[in-house]
């Protein structure tokens, strides 16, 4: 109990961040609109619903907000270093978001084709892995842990700090932060559904942070000025969207939750929780389409994915979002309840209901086709 009764020292933090998110997101929505950095309507893509011209990179809004105010606190408090989380931590995260924005910032604008595109969020996650963050190893909710760092080898030394080539713990943690990122890229199909869901993920971290089990304030508040950079371009970001995220923004903040959900004590099951229907909906596209369909599971935009599904069986735009958000807080509670087997259990039950949920939607939303159908 002790641990949340210091939930009000966070108020600030997360006012400054919320502030320079709404300040930041402004400034880079005139930034786009200036220099003719918009998704335009009407074009020949599947996946694009809005009805007007709508300015890009606001996840630049999102990564200064947070820079900015982390720095803040680290030349003005000794809050977020000197714990768990170190000097190189840090860099490494603002270098792999630096280089995920160079990257959204030249497909916002140039169109970049899909193999220039996965340059940058790979460069991004050998930074993070660079930087000494990744995931040593794997609680068995059985009983014991996997060690993952059983393989090194040892590259240099700097500082006194040895750095190490980790096989598995960095073939892990690679993979572990390409799916997060390809997993918000792949939602961001709806105004206000990533950043919405990634707020919500943010906050989650942040009470998991400060319980007894992990007892880390340095990731909380990391976590906590992240959720508030996100809150604050939802603002913006919510239907009907003044600015979408764009390519930097939609892998961001997929690879912020991957990267806070490895340094809050590798909580990789709270993270599965918490965008478990997403992650699920991207390994049923990416089969379907790879497999069922024949086609590049990455190049090949269409609307089935289930947000879009949402809005057939008649949702409104904002009831989807909505309902999905619903979701996200279920099981990000679960995950701030529940530890060790129950977790498991709880990731049965997303699966059951994923499934029982898509297979209500596939048959809703081909009923109503099929009613347009008669209709004509």
């Amino acid at each position: 109990m002790n641990n949340y009764l210091s939930i009000s020292e966070y108020i600030i933090p997360f006012a400054i961040s919320l502030f320079f998110g709404i300040i930041f997101t402004w400034l880079v929505r005139k930034l786009a609109l200036k220099n003719r950095i918009i998704d335009q309507a009407g074009q020949n893509n599947e996946r694009k619903i809005h009805l007007q011209d709508t300015p890009l990179l606001g996840g630049l809004g999102i990564f200064l907000a947070m820079m900015v105010t982390t720095l803040i606190y680290v030349f003005l408090s000794d809050r977020l270093l000197g714990g768990y989380l170190l000097p190189k931590h840090l860099w490494a995260i603002f270098i792999g978001g630096g280089l995920i924005m160079i990257g959204g910032f030249l497909d916002d604008k140039f169109n970049l084709p899909p193999w220039k595109q996965i340059i940058w969020p790979i460069l991004a996650v050998l930074a993070i892995i660079g930087g000494g963050i990744g995931v040593s190893y794997i609680t068995n909710p059985l009983g014991g842990t996997y060690d993952l760092e059983s393989i090194s080898i040892k590259l240099f030394e700097m500082n006194g700090l040895p750095y190490k080539l980790l096989l598995l713990a960095d073939f892990f943690t690679f993979f572990w932060l390409m799916g997060m990122m390809y997993t918000t890229k792949f939602l961001d199909g709806l105004d206000g559904l990533v950043s919405g869901i990634t707020t919500i993920g943010a906050f989650v971290l942040f009470f998991l942070s400060l319980n007894q089990e992990v007892a880390q304030p340095e990731t909380a508040l990391l976590s906590i000025i992240f959720a508030g950079s996100a809150l604050g371009f939802l603002f913006f970001n919510f239907h009907p969207a003044k600015v979408f995220l764009g390519e930097g923004g939609s892998l961001f903040t997929g690879f912020m939750l991957g990267v806070l959900s490895i340094i809050s004590g590798a909580k990789i099951a709270t993270a599965l929780l918490i965008m478990g229907i997403p992650i699920l909906d991207v390994i049923w596209v990416i089969v379907r389409r790879a497999i069922i369909e024949k086609k590049s599971p990455f190049t090949t935009a269409d609307k089935k994915h289930l947000h879009f599904r949402l809005l057939n069986v008649g949702l409104s735009h904002r009831q989807a979002v909505l309902s999905l958000y619903f979701i996200a807080i279920i099981f990000g509670s679960i995950a701030l309840i529940f530890s060790g087997r129950q977790k498991v259990y709880a990731l049965g039950v997303l699966l059951l209901f994923m499934l029982l949920l898509g297979g209500w939607v596939i048959y809703k939303s081909n009923q109503r086709g099929r009613i347009k159908q008669n209709e004509k």
